[in-house]
């Protein structure tokens, strides 16, 4: 289970440092608050921060729920490639928004997974009582 925690907390760091980003985007493109569009590369940056958000409420709950019904060194590992998946994610969206499919693949596939197994796993338990 440390290593689920270990890896919730850079998820969380990583967030805050994404937010990091589009403040300074939002100085560098000269987007004052509290506009949230302006400049695309600003937007971009604030789109990733947003999509992360989005990606957490989800994420925060699987790797959670997968660790204590399942598996939390195969949830650390998901929860790695999660990591990686956004880093992807970051890169791709500000160089070119139409790229980040695998980004956005190496985020959501992880989740997904931990979700569909913990829901088969608990109703399996649930069946067999």
């Amino acid at each position: 289970m440390d290593f689920v925690i270990v890896v919730v907390v850079l998820a969380l760091i990583q967030f805050i440092a994404f937010g990091i980003l589009v403040g300074h985007a939002r100085s560098k493109y000269n987007v004052a608050a509290p506009a949230s569009s302006g400049d695309p590369i600003f937007e971009r940056y604030n789109r990733v921060h947003l999509n992360t958000l989005e990606q957490l409420v989800c994420f925060l709950p699987a790797i959670f729920i997968y660790s204590h019904v399942g598996n939390a060194n195969i949830a650390a590992g998901l929860g790695v490639v999660y990591l990686i998946g956004r880093l992807v994610y970051l890169r791709s969206y500000i160089a070119d928004p139409a790229s980040r499919g695998i980004g956005f693949a190496l985020t959501g596939l992880p989740t997904l997974f931990m979700l569909l197994a913990s829901l088969i796993i608990v109703i399996g338990n649930l069946v067999t009582g």
